[in-house]
């Protein structure tokens, strides 16, 4: 019986559509991140040479022989055959494409501007021409002088191969960012390594450059007999491996940033782009970020694996280290890193390396082990459109279960023990749980950490005061500013100078609440550290009911440095090796002149939102 579509379902395509329309529009739209084009170029004893470009320019089939003579070199392609798009150019036509940034450019003034004096290879080449930027890693492959051989001499040198040098050049837009060019000059010298090793032990760059030229040969005969104009590029590319190699490492640049190259089907080559693969909310991380980011890591802190276990083992090359097998194998984001390097048997030292490592490379990110009393929300980035492609990869991975009401359930803050309901069935919690890793992979939520900051309300006498005096001059505990909260950077406990305040010696005898632990030396200990606050903070501190005992007042006063709102309630307990609730007691003792607050851990906050 036949049935007529409901709206709803119309609706549901239409959503789709509009959804993955949006998506296109927005990879096709001008990206500054991405290369215009990849330009191989060769300087020897016939002169400066271009052996491949790509994207090669668009030859229509329709013009004639005349017209395409009589256009000027430097005019700008602004006619596009879109009907067929094998040269990988299928860019929208806007009033300056990325083709016609370089279209002005004919291949003899790219093989004259671009193949450089052997005086300048070795080093970076950047060459800003209007609204293209050059950018390679020009690579001598032999002195110039050794190819001057007299024409009469019947010795062998007459075979040596004539290149000189040879760079592998990208071109991106002029307004690209600093550190898009440092990273393009860096794929551009690794490339260089492994032809000019090759070129060495069995002149594979020569053998290919001889079958381009060749090739263009060929064209420009076949374009003078009929009369019809071709792209060589076009026909270079089924024949060279080396310029299928430059036109999968653009390719790859352009939509993934990830590159993997086997240069001679020997040689792997492997890059990423960061401002590819790092990508929140829509923006992308700067590089400078996530690498302040990724020297902050702490013992504390989980890897989780963006991937499965078995995906991210079949994408390492057979000559990884064990050590990194090792850790996918045991990776979970229930263990601290310092667990995984118990587990892994490796040292703590190569745990922090391989997990950077991971991370750069968009495999896994950094999060806090994930544990009853986590508070997630929904992240203000979260994609929760209806018709998702993530909703609808939620509802194969998790049968039964709809993503948009799950992420409902985290519109206010929630903890793991909250979100759980005791009286299921431990598979269903393992499901739950599986959901929040889910989740946290996609970025759809955020954690939460509690932090506390010292804030003594001041009194009715010292308003007055307060006003006409200047602050005090910050004092000192430990190397470390109490009264600057400015001065206190995240993750520093670490410092030998926090150690004498952070020890486990003093954290266990402050503990016990024994009469004889208060010895005169914690007592004088004591006295000093409340000596080094202003007065105001010291009286709205001993005016606290809960400082009438020595052990409260001693416990709190020991952590004053982390009460400067930098270091969260996890952090605390690592570095004192103190428990949850004997922290909350003291903050609820001490809450007259604590201010707790909730917000991201900002060491792991760029892997979860974008950067303001």
């Amino acid at each position: 019986m036949y049935k007529p579509a409901s709206p709803s379902m119309d609706c549901t395509a239409d959503s789709k559509a509009v959804y993955k329309q949006a998506e296109s529009s927005a990879l096709i739209s001008g990206d500054r991140t991405s290369p215009i084009s990849v330009i191989l170029v060769s300087s020897g004893s016939r002169g400066n040479k271009l052996l491949f470009r790509y994207p090669f320019q668009r030859v229509s089939e329709n013009t004639s022989s005349s017209a395409y003579k009589q256009r000027s070199p430097y005019a700008l392609n602004t006619a596009g055959d879109a009907a067929d798009d094998q040269d990988g150019d299928s860019r929208e036509h806007t009033l300056l494409t990325d083709e016609q940034l370089v279209a002005g450019f004919s291949d003899i003034i790219l093989a004259t501007i671009l193949a450089t004096k052997s005086d300048m290879c070795g080093k970076k080449f950047e060459l800003k021409i209007d609204n293209v930027r050059f950018v390679g890693h020009p690579t001598l492959l032999q002195s110039p002088h050794t190819i001057q051989v007299s024409k009469t001499d019947p010795s062998p040198k007459r075979e040596m191969p004539t290149m000189i040098l040879f760079s592998v050049v990208f071109a991106l837009r002029a307004n690209a960012d600093p550190s898009v060019i440092s990273c393009m000059h860096n794929l551009s010298r690794r490339i260089a390594i492994a032809l000019q090793h090759e070129e060495r032990r069995c002149q594979y760059l020569t053998r290919e450059a001889k079958l381009m030229l060749a090739m263009q040969d060929e064209v420009t005969t076949m374009t003078e007999t009929d009369g019809t104009p071709q792209s060589p590029f076009r026909q270079i590319l089924p024949k060279c491996k080396l310029a299928r190699d430059l036109k999968e490492a653009y390719d790859s640049l352009c939509t993934t940033g990830v590159v993997r190259l086997h240069i001679n089907n020997w040689l792997e080559v492997s890059f990423c782009l960061p401002h590819k693969i790092h990508r929140v909310g829509g923006n992308h991380i700067p590089p400078e970020a996530l690498e302040s980011s990724l020297k902050a890591i702490r013992p504390y802190h989980a890897l989780l694996l963006l991937d499965s276990e078995k995906a991210l083992l079949a994408q390492l090359p057979l000559d990884c280290s064990p050590a990194l097998v090792r850790l996918i194998k045991t990776c979970s984001a229930v263990k601290n890193l310092q667990q995984l390097a118990q587990d892994a048997d490796l040292a703590l030292l190569q745990v922090f390396q391989i997990a950077a490592h991971l991370v750069y490379w968009g495999k896994a990110i950094i999060v806090y082990p994930l544990c009853e009393n986590n508070v997630y929300m929904l992240s203000p980035h979260a994609n929760i459109r209806l018709y998702s492609p993530l909703a609808e990869q939620f509802a194969q991975q998790f049968p039964g279960h709809e993503l948009p009401s799950m992420l409902a359930k985290f519109s206010l803050p929630i903890s793991l023990s909250e979100f759980r309901n005791p009286l299921d069935a431990p598979m269903h919690e393992a499901q739950l749980i599986q959901m929040v890793v889910w989740m946290l992979q996609r970025r759809l939520l955020i954690q939460l950490h509690t932090y506390a900051c010292l804030l003594v309300p001041p009194s009715e006498d010292d308003e007055h005061s307060l006003k006409d005096e200047e602050p005090p001059l910050s004092a000192r505990v430990g190397g470390r500013s109490l009264s600057t909260p400015n001065a206190l950077s995240f993750g520093s406990p670490t410092s030998s100078d926090d150690m004498t305040l952070t020890s486990p010696s003093m954290d266990n005898s402050s503990s016990e609440l024994l009469p004889g632990s208060d010895s005169p030396i914690n007592k004088r200990v004591t006295e000093t550290l409340l000596a080094s606050l202003t007065e105001q903070e010291r009286q709205g501190i001993l005016n606290v009911p809960a400082a009438q005992s020595p052990e409260d007042l001693r416990m709190f006063v020991r952590l004053l440095h982390y009460f400067r709102g930098h270091h969260h309630l996890e952090e605390i307990m690592y570095h004192e090796n103190m428990r949850r609730s004997q922290l909350k007691t003291l903050f609820d003792k001490f809450r007259s002149v604590l201010v707790v607050t909730n917000h991201e851990d900002p060491v792991i906050s760029i892997f979860q939102s974008p950067p303001e």
